[in-house]
């Protein structure tokens, strides 16, 4: 789930006082990354993966199942080993966006030889033990599953909240904010930012799956909350609100370390094309907010609730107040190829801010890197600007580059 810096959050109004600030140390913070790295060689390949699972409650005597908001608890107990021990514990758990997820990795990275490949398998079963150990009440446990298929329904936590459409982080109609984990403020940062940048609720629409008992159109009513109901909903699809709906899915992720700059970006345009395919030969999202869906991956769900543009950014209003047209969410597809062998397949018209590319390329930045960030640094920091990190160090630390990007 990314950098989780301890700190005071700021609210969306002080953090875009900051954007510009932040946008150009962050830029001066990769620089120095860059240029720390750049000519390091022969790094060993090490890598991981990471886990999301979700966290169970069953009523067999209602037939009932739930989501379990009991993340801290069972944190509190999986890291006890790893705090003893992290240079050598086999397994290390960190929090994750839902107050029902986890998110469970190996305590070590692997490394280049093939014995590693025959160790994960067995680490992932070892995780699985640890946390279904750490489930003691009747009832608990623990799957590795990519959306709950209840969530967003009424009453699918354990305990039972309600969403508050009228207030709150979120304002959803769906996803109560007491099943954002509260531990750490990154998440609910994140949440309430994304909409208030926005400037209204992120809107995710899924095509329901008909069937010959579908209605057709299949239209949903939903509450009206201060006169303003749920106007964006549209027909035959099933309308969801709030980051939550897409952040409170969970998936399996890996982190690769290559040899040097150059590796990294082959690798990193391999992946791209591999992907794709990964994800349809592991399809596993055909239910969402109790609706069988006509999609079968959860991608555009998560790249929707985390589509914090403003409505000039999405090319509805002229420009005035924002500088670009954004044609996609910032949780989307890949925009560029990063190595020389990529290049020639860069056929996206690229948006991006000319000065950060003219900077990064006068910093001896390689150009197809520089366009890259210039890219990514037309966004604003929305995740988490912490008060106690606004002036640093740019030599020393990389909490704007870690916010924006």
């Amino acid at each position: 789930m990314g950098l989780l810096t301890i700190g005071t959050p700021l609210s969306w109004s002080e953090t875009k006082l900051y954007a510009d600030h932040v946008r150009k140390h962050g830029i001066l913070q990769f620089i120095n990354i860059y240029n720390k790295l750049k000519d390091r060689e022969n790094d060993c390949l090490m890598w991981g993966d990471e886990v999301e699972y979700t966290l169970l409650k069953f009523d067999h005597e209602n037939k009932k199942v739930y989501t379990n908001l009991k993340a801290n608890e069972i944190l509190d107990v999986l890291q006890i080993e790893e705090l003893k021990s992290p240079s050598t514990n086999k397994t290390a758990w960190r929090t994750e966006y839902a107050s029902y997820m986890v998110e469970g990795s190996p305590g070590q990275p692997f490394g280049v030889c093939m014995k590693y490949f025959n160790a994960i398998e067995a680490n992932m079963r070892l995780r699985r033990e640890e946390i279904q150990r750490s489930l003691i009440e009747p009832g608990e446990t623990v799957l590795t599953i990519v959306a709950f298929p209840r969530m967003g329904c009424p009453n699918f936590t354990c305990p039972s909240v309600d969403p508050t459409p009228a207030g709150g982080l979120s304002c959803s109609i769906f996803f109560p904010d007491q099943a954002i984990f509260q531990e750490h403020p990154r998440f609910s940062t994140m949440t309430r930012n994304t909409r208030e940048r926005r400037g209204s609720k992120v809107v995710i629409n899924v095509p329901i799956f008909k069937d010959v008992n579908t209605p057709s159109p299949f239209i949903e009513t939903f509450p009206d909350v201060q006169g303003k109901g749920a106007k964006a909903a549209l027909p035959d699809h099933i309308y969801m609100d709030c980051v939550g709906c897409g952040l409170g899915m969970s998936c399996l992720q890996v982190t690769l370390q290559a040899c040097n700059i150059s590796e990294a970006m082959f690798l990193y345009d391999q992946l791209a094309a591999v992907n794709p395919i990964v994800m349809a030969l592991s399809a596993s999202t055909p239910i969402i907010r109790g609706y069988l869906v006509d999609l079968d991956c959860r991608w555009s769900v998560i790249a929707a609730s985390l589509d914090d543009r403003t409505p000039e950014e999405r090319g509805l209003e002229p420009l005035k107040e924002s500088r670009f047209v954004i044609p996609k969410s910032r949780y989307d597809s890949i925009s560029t190829y990063l190595s020389p062998e990529g290049n020639a397949y860069n056929d996206i018209d690229l948006v991006y801010d000319e000065a950060i590319r003219q900077q990064l390329t006068d910093a001896g930045v390689d150009e197809q890197l520089a366009r890259h960030y210039a890219h990514l640094f037309i966004r604003d920091p929305v995740t988490s600007l912490f008060r106690e990190n606004i002036y640093e160090d740019d030599e020393e630390n990389t909490n704007h580059f870690e916010v924006t990007t």
